[in-house]
């Protein structure tokens, strides 16, 4: 499919994931706790099944062609223990829920102060009767309602860090956004992105009646590193050789794994201080290659 323009791919996944999760969010709500359960476990199975689809790129014949036959599986496991290492030095997935829970916590606030405006607008215009005192207690009872109590202002922010974090990983990790998004940079077109901006969307429809808002937020994920992938493969071509994209596919597809144990409750991995590994896998990829 030909494109007019480089990054239409990406605006397109970026639209469809986030009418996705306001999808998602409208009927959400209609779900009993028990179906919300039912529907995260079969998010679960789907990324467990995406990240097997994604880890089998270890087996790639280009991959072992460039490193060695027995070098694939090492390069993996080499990549995500030194990736881990960095990511927990630096408390990655500490900074990322920090940053996520600050973006919620601005959003809360931002439509909080907005609801007490409309109230108090809405008192100003009542005539000055009775009427009135009662819409302004009306108004101090609407801004008091606004603000949350700090178990359920808790549980909300961690289900605003959890949507967030675990759509962005699974909408941003994988062989259609890399070799998607490069291609859409290079005019080979967009097909790639087509087809993951229809698993995007119903994807995200499904996060977001269990996680909420922080899904839709994921969106901005979409938009920011597949537009960084366009621009690159606009800027300088083909930015990797094909075993180094293997590389980084399969050591994407078992952070996928660990995002599907934290949904099925098997294991909370922290994903979060692994994510330096997809930088460790192609560079790790490239100095075997040049030994081998």
């Amino acid at each position: 499919m030909d494109t007019p323009f480089p990054g239409l791919g990406t605006l397109i996944n970026t639209v469809t994931v986030l009418v996705g999760a306001l999808l998602g969010m409208a009927v959400g709500h209609r779900f009993a706790d028990r179906t919300r359960t039912i529907v995260t476990d079969c998010l679960g199975l789907v990324t467990l099944l995406m990240a097997a689809l994604s880890a089998m790129a270890v087996t790639s014949p280009a991959f072992a062609a460039d490193v060695g036959p027995s070098a694939p599986v090492l390069i993996v496991l080499g990549s995500l223990v030194v990736g881990g290492i960095l990511g927990s030095t630096l408390r990655v997935e500490d900074r990322l829920e920090g940053l996520a829970g600050t973006v919620r916590d601005a959003v809360m606030r931002r439509l909080s102060r907005g609801t007490a405006t409309t109230a108090t607008a809405a008192a100003t215009a009542t005539a000055t009767t009775k009427a009135t005192v009662r819409a302004e207690a009306t108004v101090r009872a609407e801004a008091t309602a606004t603000v949350e109590d700090p178990t359920a202002a808790a549980d909300a922010r961690e289900r605003f860090i959890e949507g967030w974090l675990t759509a962005t990983l699974l909408f941003c990790v994988g062989p259609l956004t890399i070799l998607g998004s490069i291609n859409d940079g290079l005019g080979r077109g967009i097909d790639q992105l087509a087809v993951k901006s229809a698993l995007d969307f119903f994807a995200a429809m499904a996060f977001a009646s269990t996680f909420g808002i922080g899904v839709a937020f994921s969106a901005v994920s979409v938009l920011v590193i597949q537009g960084a992938l366009t621009l690159v493969g606009l800027l300088l071509g083909s930015v990797m050789p094909e075993s180094q994209i293997m590389a980084l596919t399969a050591t994407g597809g078992l952070l996928l794994v660990g995002i599907a144990f934290r949904l099925l409750d098997i294991k909370h991995v922290r994903v979060g201080d692994l994510l330096p590994a997809l930088v460790v896998a192609p560079l790790l990829t490239a100095g075997v290659a040049a030994l081998h």
